[in-house]
């Protein structure tokens, strides 16, 4: 068993497979993560400072024929990489292409009827480029840094999906300043129908919303 303290990139795919794990929920099913399990949620978005215990990898032993060549096969889900284009009117960008750069290689993909473009990559991924092909509108090129979102309940993770929105909170760190005090009020302006609700605190039900309208 060993005792493994999260850093800012990782993700449980990531830590799996450095850990010679194909199945990342080995790890995270395991009951000493149990507690880390309830308070995360989702395995692929971790905090720096999170502890995670890796167990100890267990010998299979399948019993065959001795002088015969025998084939195995490893039954892995792939990882996959999901994004969702969306106008700044909140609109799908449906069938626009587009190029993903994943650690420099290249995958060309069209957008879908809800802006969705998925790709499978490996659990080493860490950093990646989006280029989008609009035919009338020209976006700058946007960097991707996997597995660096942030859960939604501390501050960056709050940050980092209303950037990712179109809601300018400022640079992704722990600091809560004025920028995004406005920036949670545009929020639950176009959120929320009840002005009581409108605060500029990112409280558990704002959280929530967040986490919702991101995707994750």
């Amino acid at each position: 068993m060993a005792e493994y303290i999260v850093k800012q990139g990782d993700y449980l795919s990531k830590i799996a497979a450095n850990y010679g794990f194909r199945d990342y929920r080995i790890i995270w099913n395991h009951p000493q993560n149990a507690d880390l399990k309830k308070k995360r949620q989702n395995p692929n978005v971790l905090y720096p400072g999170d502890v995670l215990f890796v167990p100890d990898q267990e010998m299979k032993e399948i019993p065959a024929a001795t002088e015969k060549l025998h084939q195995y096969q490893v039954q892995a889900k792939p990882l996959a990489l999901r994004l969702e284009l969306r106008y700044a009117s909140n609109k799908p960008m449906a069938g626009v292409e587009c190029e993903l750069q994943i650690e420099g290689t290249a995958y060309p993909l069209t957008a879908d009827g809800k802006g969705r473009i998925e790709h499978d990559i490996s659990p080493n991924a860490g950093n990646g480029k989006l280029k989008i092909k609009h035919p009338e509108i020209t976006f700058p090129e946007i960097p991707l840094k996997i597995g660096h979102l942030d859960p939604v309940e501390e501050v960056p993770g709050w940050k980092a999906r209303l950037n990712n929105l179109g809601y300018a909170a400022g640079p992704v760190d722990d600091q809560e300043t004025a920028q995004l005090r406005s920036a949670i009020e545009e929020f639950q302006c176009d959120y929320f129908k009840d002005v009581n609700q409108v605060d500029g605190k990112c409280g558990p039900k704002t959280q929530a919303k967040l986490k919702e309208a991101h995707g994750c």
